[in-house]
Parts: C-alpha cells; structure tokens; sequence
C-alpha cells in the first residue's frame, strides 16, 4: 500500500522543527528512523499534513557519559549504541536488549529516541529506560524540559509528550560495575514484536551477598493489553465463563513464569561467579 499524501520537511535545526510542528498545530509527524511511522502510513493507519524529518537536524545523535549518566541523542541509530564502547562499559543491559530488536537492518535505521516516543508496548527500549529509572530531554517552544521515565509513558502508544515537542536525549545512570542483568523475550519467531520479555538487574552488596536494586521490569505490555480485554470479557458477571481464565491468558502467564525462571537461573550463575 501507499502512503497519504503529505508535506515533508527536513529542518536544519531543533528550532525550525519546534517551528514547524507548531504551524501545523498537532496535524505533523517526526520522522525519525521511520521503523514504526512508515508502516502506519503505509497501512493508512496514520494520515499527517506533514512529515518532519530531523535526520539534518545537528547534535541530536551522540552518546556521552556524564555525571553518572549515559547521554544519548535521540536521533542515535540502534545499532550504534549497540555496538557504543560507552554504552558497553556503563550500560551492558541495554545491549543485552537490543539485540532482541527486530532485524539489523531495522536496527541500522531506528532510533533510540523514536523507539521511546513511539511508546509501543512491546519495544525493548521503553522496558529499558523504566527499569533503569532513566529520563528524557524534550525541547519544545517554551524550553527544555526533563520527563522522568515513570512519568513519560500514559498509555499504549501514548505519552506525555505534547504535540510541538521533540524528543532531543535519553538519559539512563550507569549500571552498577558488579551488576548482574539478564534479559529473555518469547516471540513467534526471533524478531517478532514480543509477546513477553522480562528484564531482570541486580547488584551486590559490599560484603558480596545479592541486592536487589530496581531489578525486576516485565514488559508484559502488548500481551497485557490483550489479556485485559480478555479478562474483562471473561471476568465479567454475565459470562457464562466466569470461573474459568480464557486459554489465551493462561498461555502468556505460563510464558511469563518460563522467562522469570530462565532469567533468574541467569543471574543466579552470575551470582556464583561473582561471589567466587
């Protein structure tokens, strides 16, 4: 299928794309990698007056350590932070993760910041950026302002970005240097949108014995969504199978208790190790 029609641009600067999105009064589209956007339009899914590109937009792809924290450029591909020496030394779960992100090719065009602004419910870089108690950077017309990650998602495919705002950098602290991570995704096939992924971190205490720090995230997201719905029709007063849980629920649930077992057999030999 095609897309619809519509304007495109491709700004200079994080000025003149907060200026175009503005003139277009919500009716724009960033275009960041285009992993997500372009199969929306091309399924008419989404109809935009214009396109905004902000591939020429400068200063919007690096990666940096500061103060604690791992810097990175909204408009950085996947792949670069994959294969970053900064994000391998201080963020080693976030490489752990995108390797389940689709294909190479598609991590080669996505971006970091587009996969977070998408919110989509079963993207790996959201389920990252909350458990690690990371934040965004949003510029708009009015400034800059910091969104913690807790605070940045609303719903499926929602957040609390506003419609003239750019995300311009994600920020994640550096993960503890003894840590101990593990990452397992169940998928109809590898590269699939997940079904269920589960990100597990840990750290150790001075003494060496196991702490847990914000360690368990599940990304239940895209199978939850379903699973609620399901469960309203099922848990409902009138049906007529109130008592028992659809065999679709059960199956994500069976699914999700394989992943925290296999994750946890994961880190329960880093622990071994680590306390050797």
């Amino acid at each position: 299928m095609k897309p619809p029609k519509f304007a495109y641009h491709a700004p200079g600067s994080v000025e003149e794309a907060i200026q175009l999105l503005q003139s277009y009064a919500g009716n724009a589209r960033i275009l960041a990698g285009g992993q997500s956007l372009v199969p929306l339009l091309n399924f008419r899914l989404l109809a935009p007056q214009a396109l905004v590109d902000l591939r020429k937009v400068p200063g919007l792809a690096d990666i940096r350590y500061s103060q604690g924290k791992v810097c990175i450029g909204a408009m950085t591909r996947q792949r670069a932070a994959e294969t970053s020496p900064v994000v391998a030394q201080h963020l080693p779960i976030m490489i752990e993760a995108l390797g389940w992100v689709g294909h190479l090719p598609t991590r080669s065009r996505g971006t970091i910041g587009g996969s977070i602004a998408h919110a989509d419910p079963s993207a790996e870089l959201p389920m990252v950026l909350l458990a690690l108690d990371g934040e965004v950077c949003a510029q708009g017309s009015s400034g800059t302002r910091v969104i913690a990650a807790d605070d940045l998602f609303d719903s499926v495919f929602t957040t609390k970005l506003a419609p003239g705002e750019i995300l311009s950098e994600v920020r994640m602290p550096a993960m503890q240097a003894r840590a101990g991570f593990a990452v397992e995704e169940y998928a109809r096939r590898k590269g699939d949108f997940a079904i269920v992924a589960v990100l597990l971190q840990a750290g150790l205490h001075a003494l060496g014995r196991p702490a847990w720090a914000s360690a368990l995230n599940i990304v239940f997201f895209g199978a939850l969504v379903l699973a609620l719905v399901n469960a309203q029709q099922v848990m409902h007063p009138a049906s007529p199978i109130i008592s028992s849980p659809s065999s679709e629920i059960r199956a994500y649930f069976a699914v999700l208790v394989g992943l925290c077992m296999l994750t946890g057999w994961q880190l329960a030999r880093w622990f071994q190790r680590a306390s050797a």
